[in-house]
């Protein structure tokens, strides 16, 4: 049965009660005391816990709708546990072989506290869910013959619990923007940023995902190792075997598989986007401190500070009146030709700006066969030209002449087809030519005579 359908309806009270905070005090506190006790509570700790919470805070405890007289007499420690006893937080339970009752903690209460516990700690990250516990995870699932699917669904919930931590560090930065604006002085801003944002982002997951624990040394292996996985089709045979012998159909191993991939495509793509806004709040963090070490010498930031005070004044008209008085607002130095305000520009209809279609000209034979023509890069008389300037006695041999650049194996290439046709001043020697290899070109050696008339 789920721990959602244990809870009773008074439970949910908490929530609404007047003494919330207490209680909640009081839950942590005696949690605190429940796990030093090895997980056994009699009344009279729990009462003496809660006594020395008190003593320490001075809890102004309020009367709930529920109470009577009889119950405002007794001490607020009694209470306290009286009421979380009384709601379902707290459960009691008779232990009739030594005639002590045990107060414990339901499981479903134990989930709530432990959020308690994580809303009531600096530490709001979880940094304890590396990319090496996952690796681990599943390299031992792959070569481990006792591993079963539970192994699996771990590694699906760290690498879910990863993207979850990942995503609110996202969700959360824009705090961090807004503490920027709140700092007045250079120094504070500066401690803002060491004692705030490094602290809380930088030396925690963030950081981790980029040093020791780098997700793009990982990445590799774990793909590598859930693409084995998928087309090792015996041993998914033998897993799925041994997961019916144990009673185990939940899940889909090839599902696992893939939502274990899609979940590590999801982290790269929210490191990405840290990544930008960690520039971005970096980028903030410069130009807030050069405008605060400005900000009482330079004249841009006077001018800012002034506007600030007169716009922020009952009487804003007077106040520039006699500013205009003191001050020549008109001089260069004031002047510029950057505002300090844009108008941000309207956004133009897109179907207004599009060009309208111009008419294609129907192409007739002539500009078809234009069109289709070979645009050759060198003419006639260059080819021409090549031939006669590698002439020796009637002959040009392909084979004594240096072909350094790819002009040239052109012009060679070119001779040889037009020595090809019957319009052509030259003609090739009836014979086997051998291939030459020359400054990385490949070519035959081929011999260029003049045609006889």
């Amino acid at each position: 049965m789920q721990l959602r359908q244990e809870i009773p309806d008074t439970f949910w009270s908490l929530f609404r009660s007047v003494n919330r905070e207490i209680y909640i005090e009081a839950l942590l506190c005696i949690n605190e005391e429940y796990q030093y006790s090895n997980y056994f509570l009699t009344r009279e700790v729990c009462i003496q816990a809660l006594s020395d919470m008190n003593a320490r805070k001075r809890f102004d405890l309020k009367a709930e709708e529920n109470e009577t007289e009889y119950d405002m007499l007794e001490t607020p420690s009694s209470r306290i546990l009286s009421w979380l006893l009384k709601t379902g937080w707290l459960k009691r339970i008779e232990d009739y072989h030594t005639l002590v009752t045990n107060i414990v903690i339901p499981d479903y209460s134990a989930v709530f506290i432990d959020a308690f516990e994580r809303l009531d700690s600096d530490e709001l990250e979880e940094t304890d869910i590396y990319i090496q516990n996952v690796y681990a995870t599943l390299f031992s699932f792959r070569n481990d013959p006792r591993g079963n699917l539970g192994m699996l669904r771990t590694a699906l919930v760290n690498t879910r619990r990863l993207n979850k931590a990942l995503q609110d560090m996202l969700h959360n930065m824009d705090k961090f923007f807004a503490r920027l604006l709140e700092q007045e002085t250079y120094g504070e801003l500066l401690k803002e940023h060491l004692n705030g944002y490094v602290e809380a982002v930088v030396r925690r997951k963030y950081h981790i995902l980029k040093t020791s624990d780098n997700f793009y040394i990982y990445k590799m292996d774990i793909k590598k190792c859930l693409r084995e996985m998928r087309e090792d089709e015996g041993w998914i045979e033998n897993v799925q075997k041994t997961a019916r012998m144990m009673g185990d159909m939940s899940d889909d191993i090839y599902e696992l598989l893939d939502l274990i991939e899609r979940g590590f495509d999801d982290i790269e793509h929210r490191i990405s986007n840290m990544d930008k806004e960690h520039t971005k709040y970096v980028r903030a963090t410069v130009t807030r401190l050069n405008y605060l070490l400005s900000g009482q010498s330079d004249t841009k930031g006077l001018v800012v500070q002034l506007l600030n005070r007169i716009a922020a004044s009952e009487d804003p008209d007077g106040m520039l009146c006699k500013t205009a008085e003191k001050l020549n607002l008109s001089l260069v130095e004031m002047l510029s030709e950057k505002p300090l305000y844009k108008r941000r520009r309207s956004r133009k209809d897109f179907m207004g700006r599009v060009a309208e279609d111009e008419e294609t000209k129907e192409l007739n034979k002539e500009d078809v066969l234009r069109l289709n023509r070979i645009q050759v890069r060198y003419s006639k008389e260059q080819i021409e030209e090549f031939i006669e300037s590698h002439m020796k006695d009637e002959i040009m041999d392909a084979a004594a002449i240096d072909i350094a650049d790819e002009e040239e194996f052109e012009k060679l290439i070119l001779a040889y087809d037009y020595s090809t046709r019957k319009s052509s001043r030259y003609m090739l020697l009836e014979e086997e030519p051998e291939q030459i290899e020359n400054n990385g070109y490949r070519y035959p050696a081929l011999k260029f005579v003049r045609r006889r008339a």
